[in-house]
């Protein structure tokens, strides 16, 4: 399979897991599998990260999903390989500058994000922030289309491609 033919179909992957919930465990499966990385405890480990981190609206749970896969790949095995902590840190930078620019210009917001935030995610794409711990706000969230295809399942997507050509790069290096 061509690296574009792999980075679709694991971007497809993961706006398509997303539709059970858990935007981190959608992405890092979907790389999981196109790439041949990690295992069951690593994917079992994403469970609370969604919604920003236990449904908290901080850091993007589908770009924690991303960096998990990076540092299943890139990650150090030791606390004192500081080069290998640095190389991660920086590929991780690096994803996340890159998501930040492609949901920019998928999604077309008026201006970058600022941050990594699901919920300055979330008021740019629904002009409003949930608190997806409150089951009425969660409702609302729905009807707004967090879980459809121009909603989260995208934003999943979008993360997930970021990760996937940072990663086939890396790999060439």
């Amino acid at each position: 399979m061509s690296e574009e033919k792999l980075i679709k179909e694991i971007r497809r992957k993961a706006h398509l897991y997303d539709q059970y919930s858990g935007c981190s465990q959608s992405v890092l499966l979907a790389l999981q599998e196109g790439l041949g990385i990690g295992d069951g405890e690593s994917f079992k480990s994403a469970t609370v990260l969604s919604g920003g981190v236990a449904r908290r609206g901080e850091t993007c749970w589908a770009l924690l999903g991303a960096h998990m896969a990076l540092g299943l790949v890139y990650g150090r095995e030791r606390m004192e390989d500081t080069p290998s902590y640095k190389r991660a840190m920086t590929a991780a930078d690096e994803i996340c500058d890159g998501f930040q620019r492609k949901l920019w210009e998928e999604f077309g917001f008026d201006e970058p994000l600022s941050s990594t935030l699901c919920s300055e995610i979330q008021s740019k794409i629904y002009g409003r922030s949930f608190n997806l711990r409150d089951s009425v706000e969660l409702e609302a969230f729905l009807e707004a289309g967090g879980h459809s295809d121009e909603g989260c399942y995208k934003v999943c997507g979008i993360a997930a491609e970021v990760a996937t050509r940072r990663l086939l790069e890396l790999k060439g290096d």
